[in-house]
């Protein structure tokens, strides 16, 4: 035998010693993404599941001020619901996620929100005018209530 021919069955060898664990962890990734996506269909908690009938909705406008305010007002009568100030960490982080995707598509701050309050208990913010909607009860109930209180509010 010849050192060409030991040489060619070393290659041959070596090109067969793919790690198997790098097998079996896309296998076991493979097959929890199909029990998932399996068991959101089957359960209905998808994203494309029907949201719970609405009992009370209002529409609202948020307006940044110069002194670093954020004004909320009735979408509908414009009229000054309250006036935000200091971080207000949860409200400015739900409306920067929905006027992000306003900016992406060229709308602008007048169109409001709706805040809706749903027969299951929940609230989300959404965004007509783009399709999008946060889900505020995912975000615990102090920051549910930061939203929910604007339902009950009458104009100053």
């Amino acid at each position: 035998m010849s050192t060409y021919a030991v040489a060619d069955k070393t290659a041959s060898a070596a090109s067969d010693s793919f790690p198997k664990w790098v097998l079996y962890c896309a296998g076991g990734i493979l097959a929890f993404s199909l029990v998932s996506v399996g068991l959101v269909r089957i359960t209905g908690n998808g994203p494309d599941q029907r949201a719970a009938a609405v009992t009370l909705q209002r529409s609202l406008q948020f307006q940044d001020l110069p002194d670093g305010g954020v004004l909320v007002a009735d979408g509908k009568t414009g009229e000054t619901l309250t006036t935000l100030y200091g971080e207000q960490g949860f409200v400015r982080g739900a409306l920067r996620a929905l006027t992000r995707e306003r900016h992406a598509r060229g709308i602008g701050a007048v169109p409001p929100f709706e805040l809706r309050a749903h027969i299951d208990g929940s609230i989300t913010l959404a965004d007509p005018s783009t399709g999008q909607r946060v889900d505020l009860e995912s975000f615990g109930p102090t920051n549910t209530a930061e939203f929910a209180r604007f339902l009950a509010m009458q104009p100053q």
